[in-house]
């Protein structure tokens, strides 16, 4: 009879950690979530509402946050990940000029950096760069 687990693999321990590690995150965030709710206080929204010393009487705004907050931090991520991903091509590239596609993984950086650039002035031009105020 023939198993399919193979417990002896060499990175059998790193997927048990994961799914360990993973099954314990999620229980942590249940317990968290059941405690919060049952300790608490569901009435305390007048307390916020009510004049502190001297103040304005408050007023409920919703809570609205500007869309360009989301595409800068997208721009930000997109060119950064990005960017992350040439540190293993320059380590990798005397092995790549050693075994002959030196070359070829030039040119594909290059044309990885091409690709960047429009994605850049793409983004300058529409104006997603710019700052505007909601005002």
């Amino acid at each position: 009879m023939m198993s399919h687990m193979d417990f002896s693999h060499p990175y059998f321990g790193a997927f048990f950690a994961m799914i360990f590690a993973f099954i314990i995150f999620a229980l942590i965030v249940f317990a968290a979530n059941y405690v919060g709710k049952k300790l608490s206080r569901r009435n305390d929204e007048k307390l916020k509402l009510t004049i502190y010393e001297c103040g304005f009487p408050t007023t409920k705004q919703p809570n609205r946050i500007s869309s360009h907050f989301y595409l800068f931090a997208l721009l930000f991520i997109l060119f950064d990940v990005e960017i992350i991903f040439m540190f293993p091509w320059a380590i990798n590239f005397t092995y790549f000029k050693a075994t002959g596609i030196g070359m070829f993984a030039f040119a594909e950086m290059i044309l990885f950096i091409l690709l960047l650039g429009i994605g850049f002035i793409y983004a300058w031009n529409k104006g997603a760069l710019e700052w505007h105020n909601i005002r």
